[in-house]
């Protein structure tokens, strides 16, 4: 496999891209300056270096603003409602969610969705550090909101997950919600305005 192909194949592993635009993004990067290409090469090596995995709520945050206890910023705020946990999918969920300023709580990022199928769902979605942070943060806890997509693997995800945390959340009477009114079938949370997804959060049931 050539690098052409090679690298069409890295970037037809991107969320929402095919093979023929994959293909085309190596083509763009061809008939860009060697100067351009050096610059996203480096971009990408300062990933590593720069960000972090936040090891409570799991969002990616930069580290240059990484506090004592190595949290991101939303997690470490004191004045955060601390008795709300919003489930969410992925970090474009989390930032649409702030955007809107319609939610004060904390949060907890999935990682993904689960596939209707899948044998073995621990290794696509974060259920298990899910149901430690609940036991971990179960004296203060009240509500534990499910915010997926209205599609069918979101839907099964938050399904699953509901199932996954219940016993734990009843044993320590924490509700389970899910986003109400506001959020169309196939709407993603990240491309939803702030109008939408706050009657979505007032209507959740």
């Amino acid at each position: 496999m050539d690098p052409i192909q090679k690298l069409s194949a890295l970037f037809a592993e991107f969320p929402g891209i095919g093979t023929r635009q994959s293909r085309r993004f190596v083509y763009f990067l061809l008939k860009r300056s060697p100067a351009y290409r050096r610059e996203l090469v480096a971009l990408i090596q300062s990933l590593e270096g720069s960000v972090l995995e936040c090891p409570r709520c799991h969002r990616y945050f930069m580290k240059k603003y990484e506090t004592r206890e190595d949290r991101c910023l939303l997690c470490a705020d004191t004045g955060r409602d601390q008795t709300i946990l919003l489930v969410v999918e992925k970090d474009s969920d989390l930032e649409a969610i702030e955007r809107s300023g319609t939610y004060h709580g904390t949060y907890f990022i999935l990682g993904g969705t689960l596939p209707i199928l899948e044998k073995d769902p621990a290794s696509k979605i974060k259920i298990i550090e899910l149901k430690r942070l609940i036991e971990e943060e179960s004296m203060t806890l009240k509500e534990i909101i499910l915010a997926c997509a209205v599609t069918p693997e979101s839907e099964h995800t938050a399904e699953y997950v509901r199932q996954s945390i219940d016993e734990t959340a009843n044993d320590h009477l924490i509700s389970i919600t899910t986003l109400g009114r506001g959020l169309s079938t196939g709407t993603e949370l990240e491309y939803s305005d702030a109008e939408t997804l706050r009657y979505a959060l007032e209507g959740r049931k």
